[in-house]
């Protein structure tokens, strides 16, 4: 633990500063965290460590955390913005329709009789 991180936290989701945090890949989290203030960022870095604690992140978000300290600006993206990797919704209902459809088929079973290409029993 560090100075940004207390064992005893326990943080809401929904008061988590970014949405959906919990799907978002490592390196879509590395850039979205870029546009956190460092007391949003110690409250997201102090979730993850009491609930999932993956290395590659906490490491991320204390990278981030020290270059904030150090200085750094948050970035001007907004941290509710859209997020790209999340696949949109599919549309509801199937396009097909009899008019749609093509023409009704039932072959024989064994075959199509009119295909030049099928062997065909010559005796």
């Amino acid at each position: 633990m560090d100075e940004h991180t207390s064992p005893g936290t326990d943080i809401a989701h929904d008061a988590l500063p970014l949405p959906d945090y919990d799907h978002l890949p490592l390196a879509a989290l590395q850039h979205r965290i870029r546009s956190l203030d460092a007391d949003g960022l110690a409250t997201l870095l102090a979730y993850e460590v009491s609930h999932a604690d993956r290395l590659p992140v906490v490491e991320a978000m204390r990278h981030r955390l020290a270059a904030l300290d150090e200085g750094a600006e948050p970035s001007g993206g907004s941290p509710l913005a859209a997020t790209p990797e999340a696949a949109p919704a599919a549309a509801a209902g199937s396009p097909v329709s009899p008019v749609t459809s093509g023409p009704p088929m039932n072959p024989p079973s064994h075959g199509d009789p009119t295909n030049p290409a099928q062997p065909r029993p010559t005796g």
